[in-house]
Formats: structure tokens, C-alpha cells, sequence
């Protein structure tokens, strides 16, 4: 029976998309960092950083990354030590971290994210995906590391007080960046992050609805995510 299952599947196009699998790797400062790593159909192929946005953890991505692994992507989902337990689940990193953590504390984790995609994907285009505060700490991170092939915001903004400034760190980015947000005042933010950037592939999208903050956007019922997947996946079909 479970012979003819896989065969109805494959006939249909409809097998199952692998399990994520856990994975954990250490900061430049000593912090283990824990995540989910979502294997795409190619090892060559285009790898994702997924980050969460704050008091949450790799959950944020539990429903998007199988949708990315569809799309031709493998997905690296970490929880970043200024975080918390979402969705009944634990920040691990935060956890063991045992600290009081500033947004801006997690950076390391995620060049420590990067240095393990590149590691296991030598030759693979590295695309950083944030959200909230993480979407301003991604494109700081691809402002510093020049491997970074792209760029995805979810909601970003000036978090950190200009220590650092993120429209500072945007004049260092010259690779495309897809910005979007909630169509509130956020928006206003996105726009000065995404004038600043030295990239001459930039796109702000702007829901028609008011929106949802960070990559929950993604998160919504059928019908109210669509516009954001849309918007996502055509930036997305660029490394594909």
C-alpha cells in the first residue's frame, strides 16, 4: 500500500517535500546557534537565510521555507539569540545563550548562518531574508559581507538607534533587495531604507491592504498572504 502511495504521488507531482533538519554551529563569539535546514532540490542551487523578527524563533519559517524548497531553494531557518519561544516552540540560541541581548547582539548569528550555508553550498548564491529587526540586520549583513547574492526585508526600520544606521549600511549594497512592509507608516521607513541603497535592482512592495508586520505577512489565510507571496516570488524567480 505504501508502494502504490508514492506511486499515485509521483504520478501526481505531489510527493512530500523533506523534513527540515536540525542543525547547530558556533558564533564568532561563542554562541551555539540552532536552526532548521530546509535541503532544496539541488545542491548548487539557491540557498536562502531565513531570520526571525523579535520574541520570535525559526518557527516564523516553518510554513514558508517548504514553499521555498518548492521554488527551487534550500532554506537555513536559525533562531537568533534575541528571540523567545513562538508557537509553543523554544528559541534554543537565545536559551542557552543566557543574556540580555540587544537586536544588534545577534549579528554574529547571522554571519554565522552565512558561514555555514557557504560551507555546505560552495558555489550556491546566498540570499539574506529578514524580518523587523533582522530585515535591518540583513541588509547590514550584505553591506559587510560581499557574498551575499540578494536580499529580502520584511518590515525593516531604524531599530538600533544609528548605532548603526541601516540607510549608512544601505549605501554599501549593490546587490537586489526586494523591501516590503505593512502599508502604514511603515512603508515611509521602507521607502528612506530603500532610496539609500547603492543597488540598482530595488523593489518596495506595498500590500493594498493594510498589511502584516515582518515575514508573517506570509503567514496569513489564502487570499490575504497572496499578494505578498506574488510580490516575493517574482524577486525571488531572479535566482532561481
Amino acid at each position: 500500500m505504501r508502494l502504490l502511495a508514492l506511486l499515485v504521488l509521483l504520478a501526481i507531482g505531489a510527493v512530500p517535500a523533506k523534513a527540515q533538519e536540525p542543525v547547530s554551529f558556533t558564533t564568532s563569539d561563542g554562541i551555539t546557534v540552532y536552526g532548521d535546514y530546509y535541503a532544496g532540490p539541488r545542491a548548487e542551487g539557491p540557498v536562502i537565510l531565513a531570520f526571525h523578527q523579535a520574541g520570535f524563533n525559526r518557527l516564523e519559517y516553518r510554513e514558508i521555507a517548504p514553499r521555498l524548497v518548492k521554488d527551487g531553494f534550500s532554506v537555513l531557518a536559525i533562531d537568533q539569540r534575541s528571540g523567545g519561544n513562538y508557537g509553543e516552540v523554544e528559541n534554543r540560541t537565545a536559551k542557552e545563550a543566557k543574556g540580555f541581548w540587544v537586536f544588534t547582539d545577534a549579528l554574529p548569528d547571522l554571519e554565522a548562518a552565512l558561514n555555514r550555508a557557504r560551507e555546505k553550498h560552495p558555489k550556491s548564491r546566498i540570499i539574506a531574508w529578514g524580518s523587523s529587526y533582522s530585515a535591518s540586520l540583513a541588509i547590514i549583513l550584505a553591506s559587510k559581507h560581499k557574498d551575499v547574492a540578494g536580499v529580502l526585508a520584511f518590515s525593516p526600520g531604524e531599530y538600533f538607534d544609528g548605532k548603526p544606521s541601516v540607510r549608512a549600511a544601505a549605501k554599501e549594497v549593490t546587490v537586489p533587495v526586494f523591501i516590503t512592509s505593512r502599508g502604514d507608516k511603515e512603508k515611509v521607513i521602507a521607502r528612506l531604507i530603500l532610496e539609500a541603497l547603492a543597488s540598482k535592482d530595488k523593489t518596495q512592495f506595498i500590500p493594498d491592504s493594510t498589511g502584516v508586520h515582518g515575514s508573517s505577512a506570509l503567514l496569513q489565510p489564502q487570499g490575504k498572504s497572496d499578494e505578498y507571496w506574488k510580490a516575493t516570488e517574482a524577486f525571488l524567480a531572479n535566482f532561481e
